[in-house]
């Protein structure tokens, strides 16, 4: 009995041709996207940051991580009170001057650096004396009321007249200028202002820096108290 030949040949040429179609295909594929890119344009940033990420997955190297950097705001910086611009505290403080008849007769100077609110001394204090008048602490008190919400630097300045002291317990003017800026300084912070106040005395030094007016009423602007308010945070706060 005879026995037909197979055609096994023919059979395993035609069950990889497949293969060669796909293989082509893929490079025509690839070839299509790499005319794709070369025509497109990536940005440096990205380029760089593809070149580092692969770099870094092709060649790794050992490396130690960078911790995380702290938080801005600590329970020191979150709890202190801030600087408040001069501009709007200006307002703020022009409100609290017209509803009290004492203070309405001082006067708010709002400079580029710093803001200062003058009071005369014979309205808070009796001549040659260091104690405020009981109404000078309540209108002090009011306008501490305004200073006490903000972390500003403040300082208060004590100025005298030309001459000698009399009628009083202070040998000079050096020393009575000081003691009146303490107590200014001392009712502001029993209003409720927390931070430090710095107390300048400065007598009659700064006479001759005043206007050129009559002699009289330059001396009645000598003697005088300058509450001083600076954009800057105080050092304490």
């Amino acid at each position: 009995m005879a026995i037909e030949a197979q055609p096994v040949a023919a059979e395993q040429a035609t069950s990889i041709s497949w293969l060669i179609i796909f293989t082509d295909l893929v490079s025509l594929m690839l070839t299509f996207f790499v005319l794709l890119f070369a025509m497109s344009s990536i940005k440096d940033d990205k380029w760089e940051s593809i070149t580092d990420s692969l770099s870094q997955s092709l060649s790794p190297t050992s490396s130690k991580k960078v911790a995380a950097a702290t938080a801005q705001f600590n329970i020191a910086s979150i709890l202190r009170k801030r600087a408040i611009n001069l501009g709007y505290l200006t307002a703020l403080m022009e409100d609290a001057i017209k509803q009290d008849s004492l203070l309405e007769k001082g006067k708010l100077i709002l400079l580029e650096d710093r803001l200062i609110f003058t009071m005369p001394g014979k309205i808070l204090f009796e001549p040659g004396e260091s104690k405020l008048k009981k109404q000078a602490q309540e209108s002090l008190f009011n306008l501490g009321g305004v200073l006490r919400n903000i972390g500003n630097e403040i300082g208060v300045n004590g100025h005298t007249a030309p001459g000698k002291v009399q009628g009083t317990a202070y040998k000079t003017n050096w020393e009575l200028s000081l003691a009146r800026a303490i107590a200014v300084a001392n009712e502001l912070r029993r209003s409720g202002y927390t931070e430090t106040i710095t107390s300048y005395g400065y007598a009659d030094s700064l006479f001759s820096q005043l206007p050129d007016v009559g002699e009289k009423e330059r001396r009645e602007m000598s003697r005088r108290i300058d509450i001083v308010i600076r954009p800057t945070i105080s050092k304490d706060g």
